[in-house]
C-alpha cells in the first residue's frame, strides 16, 4: 500500500492521500472530544473545566512528542524517495531509539514538573486537583501516544496513510467503551477519561507495530541497524528537534492564553474548552493537509524535484483556501449544537463565551491552512529553521495580544490571542517559503550546503 508521490498529477495525489489523514486526525481528536462530553455531562462543568486547563499543556508536551516523530520520519521519506532502501531502514532504527530515549526523559520531567506548571498558569482552585490527576496520567502514559505517532509517521513517508486510519477507528471506538466503564461505572472522573485515552492510543500503536512487522518489510531495519548512527541522528534531530521546538513554542503561546483566560473563571474556561474542542476538529483538514505535504516534500526533495514541490504547494493553497471558507461557516452555524453536547449547566452564559471565541477565530482560518501548508512543505524539504521561528512569530503574537487582554480585562481580547497569531505567522512562512524556493534552492549546490549547515 505504499504510495510513490514523485510521479502523477500532484492535486490529485495530495488529495488522495491526505483524505485518510483527515479522517485519522479526526479520531484523534475524537480521543479528547468523548472524554470532554461524558465529563463534562456526567461529571459536571467543572470537571470539563480541569480537562480543559490542560488542554494547552497537552499541546505542549504531545505536540512536541509530534513533531519530534514526524521530523524522524523525514528522512524516511527523502531515502525513500531517492530509492536508497537500505537507507531507510537504517533511519528507521535510528529513529526509534532516539524517539525511546527522548519519551522517557520526557515522561519523567512532566509528571515531576506538572503541579508547578499548573500554579504558574493560574489554574482555578476550584478545579486544580482534577486539572493536575488527569494531565499527570496522560504525562506517563506518553510512550502509548510516541508509539502510535512514530510508526504512523514511518508508513505515511512510504505514502500509507490508510493503514494508520484503520487502527485509529478501532482505538477511537476502545475509547469510548472505556469511557463509559470507567467515568459511568467505576465513577473514576477524570481519572477514568485520561486512562481510556491513553489505553486506546497504546492499542493503536501496538496494532500498527504489528501490522509493518508483518506487512512492511520496507520498514524493518537489519539487525546491524539497530543501533545509532552518528549521521542519521544528526540529519533526524536536526529535523525532528526543530519541528517539536515549533510545537512547543507555539504551545508556550497557548499556555501564556489559556493563564490570561483562567483570570476570568471556571465558567469561562469551560466555555473555551467546548469551543476549541470544535474549532480543533473543524480545522483538521487543514492540519491532515500539512502532514500529507510533509511526506510529498519529503519524497520529492529527496529526489530533487523542486519544481513538482511549487505544483504541490499552488494545488493545496486552492484546496486548503476553499475548504477554510466553507468549514468556516458551516463551524459557525453547528456551534449552538456542538456545544450543547459538552455542557449541560450554566447553558445561557457558557454559549456567550463559546460563540464569541468561533466567530473570531473562523475569520482567519486561511492563513491558519498557509501556516500548515508552509511549514510542512519546508519541514518536509529538510529546512527546520524558518519553520521553528514562525513558532517564535505566533509566540510574540500570542504574548502581545494576551497581555493587552489583560490589561483591558477583556474576554474578546483572549479570543483574539489565536487570530493574531495565525496571521502573523502565516504571512512569515509564506514569506520564508518564498525565500527558501528562490534563494535557498536556487543556489549553487555548495552554497546551499554551506547555508543549511
Amino acid at each position: 500500500m505504499e504510495l510513490d508521490m514523485t510521479k502523477g498529477r500532484p492535486a490529485g495525489l495530495i488529495f488522495r492521500f491526505v483524505l485518510p489523514i483527515v479522517a485519522g486526525n479526526v479520531l484523534q481528536q475524537f480521543y479528547n472530544m468523548v472524554d470532554a462530553i461524558i465529563v463534562g455531562r456526567f461529571v459536571g462543568s467543572q470537571a470539563l473545566a480541569a480537562v480543559g486547563a490542560t488542554g494547552t499543556i497537552m499541546f505542549l508536551i504531545i505536540g512536541f512528542m509530534t513533531g519530534m516523530t514526524s521530523g524522524f520520519a523525514v528522512l524516511t521519506a527523502q531515502r525513500f524517495g531517492a530509492g536508497d532502501i537500505r537507507g531507510m531502514k537504517r533511519s528507521v532504527g535510528n529513529g526509534a531509539l532516539l524517539a525511546i530515549l527522548i519519551t522517557v526523559v520526557l515522561t519523567v520531567i512532566s509528571t515531576a514538573g506538572m503541579r508547578g506548571l499548573l500554579r504558574l498558569m493560574n489554574t482555578p482552585e476550584d478545579i486544580f486537583d482534577e486539572a493536575y490527576r488527569y494531565i499527570w496520567i496522560i504525562c506517563a502514559g506518553l510512550g502509548a501516544n510516541v508509539l502510535y505517532n512514530l510508526l504512523a509517521s514511518f508508513l505515511r513517508s512510504v505514502g500509507n496513510s490508510k493503514v494508520p486510519l484503520y487502527f485509529l477507528a478501532l482505538s477511537a471506538g476502545c475509547n469510548v467503551v472505556l469511557d463509559l466503564l470507567l467515568i459511568i461505572w467505576f465513577r473514576m472522573g477524570v481519572a477514568g477519561a485520561a486512562l481510556a485515552t491513553v489505553i486506546s492510543q497504546g492499542i493503536s500503536g501496538l496494532l500498527c507495530l504489528l501490522y509493518i512487522a508483518k506487512a512492511v518489510p520496507l520498514l524493518h531495519p537489519e539487525a546491524d541497524q539497530w543501533r545509532l548512527n552518528a549521521l542519521d541522528s544528526r540529519n533526524q534531530i536536526s529535523i525532528g528537534i526543530p519541528m517539536a521546538l515549533q510545537f512547543s513554542i507555539t504551545a508556550v503561546g497557548t499556555i501564556i492564553m489559556q493563564a490570561a483566560l483562567n483570570l476570568f473563571g471556571s465558567t469561562a474556561v469551560a466555555a473555551y474548552t467546548a469551543a476549541g474542542k470544535l474549532q480543533t476538529l473543524a480545522t483538521q483538514p487543514l492540519v491532515s493537509m500539512g502532514q500529507a505535504l510533509a511526506t510529498y516534500a519529503g519524497q520529492n526533495s529527496g529526489k530533487g524535484d523542486w519544481g513538482r514541490i511549487r505544483q504541490g504547494v499552488r494545488a493545496s493553497v486552492i484546496m486548503s483556501s476553499v475548504y477554510a471558507v466553507v468549514g468556516g461557516v458551516i463551524l459557525v452555524l453547528a456551534a449552538p449544537f456542538g456545544v450543547r453536547l459538552f455542557v449541560s449547566e450554566n447553558l445561557e452564559q457558557i454559549m456567550g463565551y463559546a460563540q464569541t471565541y468561533i466567530n473570531i477565530c473562523v475569520l482567519f482560518f486561511i492563513p491558519l491552512g498557509l501556516i500548515f501548508i508552509f511549514r510542512n512543505i519546508l519541514q518536509g524539504s529538510g529546512y527546520g529553521l524558518l519553520p521553528m521561528m514562525g513558532g517564535v512569530v505566533e509566540l510574540v503574537s500570542r504574548l502581545v495580544a494576551a497581555v493587552i487582554a489583560v490589561k483591558l480585562d477583556s474576554y474578546v481580547g483572549v479570543c483574539l490571542c489565536d487570530a493574531s497569531a495565525w496571521l502573523t505567522a502565516g504571512i512569515f512562512l509564506w514569506g520564508a517559503y518564498w525565500y527558501t524556493m528562490r534563494f535557498v534552492i536556487g543556489r549553487p549546490r555548495k552554497a546551499r550546503e554551506a547555508w543549511e549547515r
